[in-house]
């Protein structure tokens, strides 16, 4: 008696801890199932919403690099293919729209544009986040013919000629040039290319241009005895405006793609450097 009493209570226990594991199988199954559930939907909503906020690409008109206009006559430059690379892996809509800087500046506040890849403007810390590494660089050089006295600082160029190039503000270098104190003579042209001209043919004494564009005139065209100093480095970063949604996380994520893009592949391929 007290033997089958006691198989029975081994019987009970087995099919308890039986009922046990099936019970905790079912739950964790059913956990599991709701989490892949989760993440898919999270997922599916992520991509949702980032493909309906179309990236509003806003670039200077008066570009780093020589411009050439398409048939919508909208200047196209070599960062123009690069934006184009980069929201293409990100998954991106995307517009791409040419202003003035002025006007492109003020458009990040009013919600007009939402990204570039400009520099880093004390204007735009407050409404947008600034890549933590620039994308591009280049340098700001001053150009010259012959024996003429090397540029190292601005003070070097106190009543000189030089010939700068609309639509730059060349920062505070700018503001020296144009200052009347400075006795500075400011010949403005429309291209990079008729700047070199006018360089050539003894107008001014220097001509103040980006590395960038000046290279590619200069491979195109022989100046006998040209020389350059730089005055300074321009960097370029990705600019995205803070009201885009989850701003952050979108432009951590611009950050990953484009250090796998080959940027100055795509600027050699673009033809215009």
């Amino acid at each position: 008696m007290l033997k089958s009493t006691h198989l029975q209570k081994n019987k009970n226990v087995c099919i308890n801890f039986s009922s046990f594991r099936k019970a905790f199988q079912n739950i964790f199954t059913l956990c599991f199932s709701l989490l892949i559930v989760s993440v898919d939907c999270y997922s599916a909503d992520n991509n949702s919403l980032e493909n309906k906020t179309e990236i509003k690409y806003g670039y200077p008109d008066q570009s780093i690099f020589i411009a050439t206009v398409n048939g919508k006559e909208q200047p196209t430059t070599p960062m123009l293919s690069v934006a184009k690379e980069l929201f293409e892996r990100a998954n991106l809509l995307w517009k791409p729209t040419a202003y003035p800087a002025k006007r492109l500046f003020r458009n990040f506040k009013n919600g007009e544009t939402n990204f570039s890849i400009l520099v880093r403007a004390s204007s735009l810390l407050e409404s947008s986040i600034f890549s933590k590494k620039p994308v591009y660089s280049t340098n700001l050089n001053i150009y010259y013919i012959g024996d003429k006295p090397p540029i190292s600082t601005k003070e070097d160029l106190v009543g000189a000629s030089i010939v700068t190039i609309r639509g730059y503000s060349y920062g505070s270098l700018g503001k020296f040039i144009r200052n009347p104190k400075n006795s500075i003579i400011n010949e403005v042209t429309n291209t990079h290319s008729s700047a070199f001209r006018m360089l050539e043919l003894g107008r001014v004494d220097y001509l103040l241009d980006y590395a960038s564009a000046a290279e590619d005139i200069i491979s195109k065209n022989s100046i006998s005895q040209l020389q350059s100093n730089t005055i300074s480095k321009l960097n370029i970063f990705l600019v995205l405006s803070k009201s885009y949604p989850n701003a952050d996380e979108v432009m951590t994520r611009l950050e990953t793609i484009i250090e796998s893009i080959d940027i100055n592949k795509i600027i050699n391929k673009s033809g215009t450097n």
